[in-house]
């Protein structure tokens, strides 16, 4: 971080990877709480030397500076007040004739969770927010579980009958499949010399026991749920949009999957045949079909990273896809090791279950080590499709993925970049349709290009830069960059005609004062959704009071489909639209809003 950077972070508010402290003559000791809590998580700026005032960041300096920097530093590298040593990366700055401190504190990896304090595991705190939280009991054994040595799947099972445990079927079908895909192997006939051969089934004192992953994989239903007392997956088709269904509302199609998880995953197979956007046949026997269109592989891929990388020693929440009309969302117990931007790399990354993603893997029920995420982000983007959102949530450890049935590249889109006067690689052309998709002030990351089905950080910063150079975008940082403000509300007047056009006009809405009929209103523009957002308004109302109205618990999707359409049509305003991220930022109707709403309820 340079210090144009932490003044830009100082112009905002305290967030999830950024923490102030005032730490005038000595370091506070909340400090080492936020220390656990971004290495126990994704890693934070800890900046000494700035107070929260009247909801501001204030720069107040660090009055003994040599003697806070060496306090902390030498706690960090002592090992006593925390169970790890913690090595930041430090920056000194001198703001206004002040010094400031910021501490870069990386997460650890999952070995070395949780950080604690004291000496006491349950002391370990967790990053949500803007605040720092003690964990809880269950919080404690998902972090004790990820880090031991012995990995949970390959535990052998001391009171399941080894000669009792398998599904038969699901043995022979598993045979059939590996000696199809590793003809150079020899081929082993007993079920359970086979699972001996692959550590399925494992020797201890002279007796043959069954591992976990080898019940979970192939075991009867008796015995998968002896060890596993809830669902492998819920899976839900609902027949409406995300926008439109609330948690009370009944699915029309459900299936909870309690067998082992290859008879999960033909079951799944079997009810994504009957809603495919695509008709096909698959082949029985492999599970797979030849031509592979996108939407099965993003569908395929992402059902298996979600059937071999959940936390199956957490009991009390299940895996579960839901299939909406409009997205599919993946939710799975237990977050990725790796971050977001590892996830599109090419490279193996550590899982959490090592045995049960190697048995999908030597029958090629997935891509190969560290491809399943790109191959999904890649297919979708053959598809036209904005890309795929990921949450790697490492405070909650669960991970989400959504496939987005929207296109990324919109009639709107396209009429604009043709009235651009520039040139631009069908990759430039879509790094800038995502950052126009982006609420203004939310910056472009390198991530987010890469998401784009572009292999390498470098390539994306080559698009990036030349956005930059051909006056489109500015850069914020290495890694983020933004629409320039023009080109942002060129679009916004631009979509604003086309859509006049297209309804017969391009007036906004107006009350006739001696009526009090609402005319000039652009139809196209004002979806149901921000009709919503407009009737649960009043006064001035937090981003999260508006969402909860709604009963939204998705901040992008309420974002995306509320608040920044209704922000467009200018029927909603911040009340401090100089500082978008202040803690004390309100939304209000306009005049224009008002008249919508009260149009709508005549």
């Amino acid at each position: 971080m340079n210090q144009d950077e932490l003044l830009a972070r100082l112009n905002g508010i305290e967030w999830n990877d950024f923490e102030c402290k005032r730490a005038q003559r000595g370091v506070p000791e909340d400090a080492y709480k936020t220390v656990s809590a971004f290495a126990n998580t994704a890693g934070g700026w800890l900046v000494f030397g700035v107070s929260e005032a009247n909801g501001q960041l204030e720069v107040t300096g660090v009055a003994e500076p040599d003697k806070v920097q060496n306090d902390f530093l030498a706690v960090l590298r002592g090992g006593q007040k925390l169970n790890r040593v913690i090595a930041v990366d430090a920056h000194r700055f001198e703001i206004d004739g002040k010094h400031v401190f910021a501490f870069h504190v990386p997460e650890l990896c999952r070995s070395e969770k949780p950080v604690y304090l004291k000496g006491d595991p349950r002391q370990s705190y967790i990053r949500r927010a803007a605040g720092d939280e003690q964990v809880t009991q269950s919080e404690l054994e998902r972090f004790l579980r990820d880090a031991a040595q012995d990995r949970y799947d390959g535990v052998a099972l001391t009171d399941i009958p080894v000669d009792q445990c398998f599904d038969e079927t699901t043995v022979r079908w598993y045979q059939e499949q590996f000696a199809q895909r590793n003809p150079e192997h020899v081929e082993i006939t007993d079920p359970i010399a086979f699972l001996l051969n692959w550590n399925f089934v494992v020797e201890q004192g002279g007796k043959a026991l069954p591992t976990r992953a080898g019940v979970l994989l192939f075991g009867t239903g008796r015995y998968v749920r002896q060890i596993l007392p809830r669902p492998v997956l819920d899976y839900q088709r609902i027949d409406t949009s995300f926008d439109n269904w609330s948690a009370d509302q009944r699915w029309h199609d459900r299936y909870v999957f309690e067998e082992n998880i290859f008879q999960t995953w033909q079951g799944l197979v079997a009810r994504y045949m009957r809603i495919a956007e695509h008709p096909f046949s698959l082949d029985p026997a492999t599970l797979r079909r030849n031509d592979d269109p996108p939407d099965y592989v993003a569908f395929r891929e992402a059902a298996i990273n979600l059937l071999i990388h959940q936390d199956y020693g957490d009991h009390g929440r299940k895996a579960s896809i839901k299939l909406f009309t409009d997205r599919t969302v993946f939710w799975n117990p237990g977050d990725a090791f790796a971050t977001e931007a590892e996830l599109l790399d090419p490279t193996e990354k550590e899982v959490r279950n090592p045995a049960i993603v190697k048995a999908f893997r030597r029958i090629g029920l997935s891509d190969q080590a560290g491809t399943g995420i790109r191959a999904i982000f890649r297919n979708w983007h053959e598809l036209g499709r904005t890309p795929p959102r990921l949450n790697n949530d490492k405070a909650r450890k669960e991970f989400e993925l959504e496939l987005i049935n929207q296109p990324l590249v919109t009639e709107a889109m396209q009429r604009f970049r043709a009235t651009l006067g520039a040139t631009l690689t069908p990759e430039q052309a879509d790094a800038l349709a995502l950052a126009l998709t982006l609420p203004q002030g939310e910056p472009l990351s390198l991530t987010a290009i890469r998401s784009l089905g572009i292999s390498t950080t470098q390539q994306a910063r080559a698009v990036a830069d030349q956005l930059v150079l051909q006056q489109l975008l500015d850069k914020l940082s290495d890694i983020q960059y933004q629409v320039r403000d023009e080109i942002r509300q060129r679009f916004a007047r631009e979509a604003d005609v086309q859509a006049g056009d297209r309804v017969g006009t391009k007036s906004g809405p107006s009350r006739d004062k001696a009526t009090g009929v609402v005319t000039g209103v652009v139809t196209g523009e004002v979806t149901g959704e921000v009709r919503r957002l407009l009737a649960v308004m009043s006064g001035e109302m937090r981003r999260r009071e508006i969402q909860e109205a709604l009963g939204l618990k998705h901040e992008d999707h309420f974002r995306d489909a509320y608040l920044l359409p209704a922000m467009a049509l200018g029927a909603v305003e911040m009340t401090q639209p100089d500082k978008p991220r202040s803690s004390k930022q309100r939304y209000r109707l306009t005049e224009q809003g008002e008249a919508l709403r009260d149009g709508d309820g005549e």
